[in-house]
This record gives structure tokens, C-alpha cells and sequence, in this order.
């Protein structure tokens, strides 16, 4: 890449400001993850848009590490965005608005230039793919208060009792570590996640829609079937993604194609859209 490209990567990319954060402290963005250096104060020449930022505080020796917290952002062109290390919490918070102003301005005037790392763009198409779906409507409806995920704040792992030994020491690291205090609990909460039933009831339902809307998944019922065909390209888009998994797309039966040594792949075979001229054999 040559300077003047760089130049307006940096002018017009949004960048992520970080003042204080300790040495070997983990920070990541999207699919890219950094350990901090002495003179790291940041992230550059991202490309405008979704993202996820994610970090884990480190001991001194940099060999032990907090449960990772992590925050959606959806910024737009040369927008900067200011934390600051809280040495007590072990976390990025965020500053006053005024002095926020003032890291900004510095920021745009290139005085921070040298101590930002460049956000790998090599890997953008990764995340851009991954997240295609993700607007700030849904950060905004799924996100906890105080924006900060954290497995720490997942109720679930401290109701039930671990069954394995990497649950059991989650589970005991999560306990010792400060961001499990009974005021943090009370104060953060998990995401919002969207509730999938397993069933659809209905108040005076009939027993006949009943079973046609939970089991009918072969066009007798419209709704079951699209509301299944939903589900499933989204399952389909997950696949593809995230394990790089191909689907067959022109052929009477849509078969999956797997490498024989992929350990991940099921015996699974999807039915292709009933429009198609050409039924499968029974």
C-alpha cells in the first residue's frame, strides 16, 4: 500500500483510541487479536461500520488472563472512539465528553499516529461476511446495559453446577476474578438475545394446526414451511461461514460436501426448493 493511500485509510477510517492499557494485555477486533506493547495506544484505518471489540487483562508476566469483555461499535467515516484503562476494574471506560473532544482532535491532527496499530485489512472480508447481518437497530435491541459483554455476566454459569473440569475452573476463575463482585452483578446484565420456542402455541388453537405448524415441514403447511425455509438458510449462512461448508445449489436434491477429514461435517442431506421440477427418489 502506498503513503497516500495509507494517508486516507487514516483520515477518513475510524479509529479506536486506548490510553493506559497495561503491557500484555490482549485487544481484539473482529477476527484480529493484539497483545499490547509498551507504545500501543490504539487501532487505525477501520473500515467504517459494524465491529466488535473484545479484551482481556493480563497479569504482569502477561502468562495469566481475564475472562474476556467485549463491546459492539457501529461508527461511520473518521469517527474516533475514546476508553480509558480503570486500573482498579481492570477495564476501558469511557471519559468526559470534553477531554473525549480534546483526544479526538489529536487524533485527527495525527498526534497519535505512530502508537496506532493498522487494522489488518486483509481480514476485513472474513468479518464483513460474518456480519453482514448485523445493524445498529440490532446492536442497540440485543446489547447488555453498559453496552459490555462478558461471560461473567451469563447468570447460567453460576446457577448450574459444571459437569466438566474446564466448566469447573471457568467457573472458579470466575468467582476469584473482579469483575464478579455482587455490585458488578447487580449492575450488568447479558444480552438480549431473541427467544427460539421449540413449539408454536396459540390460545384456542385446533390440535390439526397445531401439529401442521410444528411438524408439516414439507409444504402442507405455508406458514410451518416458511417459516422453516428461514431458519434454515439462516443455519445454511452460518455453515458457509463460519466452517466454510459448500452447498450444492442446482440439483433436485441439495447435498453437502464435506473434506473426509472434516471432523465437524454431519450426515445431514437438505431437500431442494419443492418448485423444482425434478423429485427426488424415494
Amino acid at each position: 500500500m502506498d503513503a497516500e493511500m495509507a494517508m486516507e485509510l487514516v483520515k477518513h477510517g475510524l479509529t479506536l483510541l486506548f490510553l493506559d492499557v497495561p503491557q500484555h494485555t490482549l485487544i481484539g477486533i473482529d477476527t484480529q487479536m493484539f497483545s499490547v506493547g509498551p507504545d500501543f495506544k490504539g487501532i487505525k484505518m477501520i473500515p467504517p461500520g459494524p465491529h466488535f471489540v473484545y479484551y482481556s487483562s493480563s497479569t504482569r508476566d502477561g502468562k495469566e488472563f481475564s475472562p474476556i469483555i467485549g463491546f459492539f461499535v457501529d461508527a461511520g467515516p473518521s469517527e474516533v472512539i475514546v476508553r480509558k484503562w480503570d486500573q482498579q476494574e481492570e477495564r476501558l471506560v469511557k471519559v468526559p465528553e470534553e477531554e473525549e473532544e480534546r483526544y479526538c482532535q489529536a487524533v485527527r491532527s495525527l498526534e497519535f499516529d505512530r502508537h496506532l496499530g493498522p487494522y489488518n485489512l486483509s481480514q476485513y472480508g472474513d468479518w464483513k461476511q460474518l456480519s453482514n447481518y448485523i445493524t445498529k437497530s440490532i446492536i442497540h435491541r440485543i446489547e447488555p446495559i453498559g453496552g459490555e459483554i462478558t461471560v461473567a455476566s451469563e447468570s447460567t454459569m453460576h446457577v448450574n453446577t459444571p459437569s466438566t473440569m474446564m466448566e469447573k475452573a471457568l467457573d472458579e476463575q470466575l468467582n476469584a476474578s473482579r469483575c464478579s463482585t455482587p455490585s458488578d452483578k447487580s449492575q450488568t446484565r447479558g444480552c438480549y438475545y431473541t427467544s427460539i420456542p421449540r413449539v408454536i402455541k396459540r390460545k384456542g388453537i385446533h390440535g390439526q394446526q397445531l401439529t401442521s405448524l410444528n411438524l408439516d415441514k414439507m409444504g402442507q403447511s405455508l406458514e410451518a414451511f416458511l417459516q422453516w425455509k428461514s431458519l434454515t438458510r439462516k443455519l445454511k449462512e452460518l455453515l458457509e461461514n463460519n466452517l466454510g461448508w459448500e452447498f450444492q445449489q442446482n440439483s433436485a436434491v441439495d447435498g453437502m460436501y464435506f473434506e473426509d477429514d472434516d471432523e465437524f461435517a454431519p450426515v445431514v442431506e437438505m431437500l431442494d426448493d419443492p418448485s423444482s421440477s425434478v423429485a427426488p427418489s424415494v
